[in-house]
């Protein structure tokens, strides 16, 4: 499994791509199959790359399901050899989401239940950093 972190253009994460990639092996670090890397550009070129088959994606909501669709369409089209998937939430982690958990966590609010504690720890630090 590789977990591909992007650079993320069109969104303002919280953290850079460096610590999004550090925080993110700091919480895979004991699964031994798994592997990540950062990215820029298209996915389905970045999993080509890597030699993936398959890119997983998530779907929270059937709000997210038109955008996804269109993705996965776009992405056969640019590599029919690369097949998308996409797996669901568990109902109690449905309407988690990162922008709600950067502005719950921007207001001192406990995201302990949403985030692995290397990254709850991450926000904190942010969190301090900027007051």
């Amino acid at each position: 499994v590789i977990v591909a972190v992007a650079e993320s253009r069109t969104k303002a994460p919280c953290f850079s791509l460096e610590d999004r990639v550090r925080l993110v092996n700091l919480v895979v670090a004991d699964l031994p199959n798994v592997e990540v890397h950062s990215f820029d550009g298209l996915t389905v070129d970045a999993a080509r790359r890597m030699g993936a088959n398959a890119i997983l994606r998530g779907l929270r909501a059937v709000s997210d399901f038109e955008y996804e669709f269109k993705l996965a369409s776009m992405n056969r089209k640019l590599n029919p050899d690369i097949e998308t998937m996409f797996l669901t939430p568990s109902e109690n982690l449905a309407y988690v989401s990162s922008s709600l958990v950067r502005e719950i966590a921007s207001m001192g609010g406990d995201v302990s239940h949403f985030v692995a504690p290397a990254v709850m720890e991450a926000l904190e630090s942010l969190c301090k950093s900027s007051e």
